[in-house]
């Protein structure tokens, strides 16, 4: 079996030195490896080619067989670590919290347990014959998540 902790501090030896982050390192049964990584710039073949060669540098197939999977995390993938948090900031992001609710708003700050997105809630201002929108923010601890992902918006 290969050990997750040496197949993670190769792809971190990668990766050293640019934005690029780790998202998830799965081995799945029958050694089948997936990396996924992420930047705040755009992930390329490339960079995903070079990670390769260092995993296959280090692990000998002829050693011990695996399948190998290196690619950038979805578009429409659930955030897994901070750094897609720290991305996505300034984008509108989908929401769905831990009691069901579902948010839709602009994710503006990222803490280190909690971010911050900015919702729109129709507010009946006294006189005023129709609501108006009003952007009010709210904090969401990361551990009150189902699943917090980058909205896309076809306007």
């Amino acid at each position: 079996m290969i050990d997750k902790q040496q197949l993670t501090q190769t792809v971190e030896q990668a990766i050293e030195g640019t934005s690029i982050f780790i998202v998830d390192i799965k081995i799945n049964p029958g050694n089948a490896i997936v990396v996924e990584i992420d930047s705040p710039e755009s992930i390329d073949i490339d960079t995903c080619a070079k990670i390769t060669r260092q995993i296959e540098a280090t692990f000998d197939r002829d050693v011990e067989d695996y399948e190998l999977e290196v690619g950038s995390a979805g578009l429409t993938a659930p955030f897994k670590v901070k750094g897609q948090y720290l991305k996505n900031i300034g984008n509108e992001v989908e929401v769905l919290t831990s009691d069901g609710r579902k948010l839709q708003g602009v994710l503006t700050a990222v803490g280190d347990n909690d971010f911050t997105i900015e919702v729109a809630k129709k507010v009946k201002e006294p006189g005023a014959k129709r609501p108006t929108l009003v952007m009010e923010p709210t904090t969401i601890e990361m551990s009150n998540t189902k699943s917090v992902k980058y909205l896309i918006n076809f306007k």
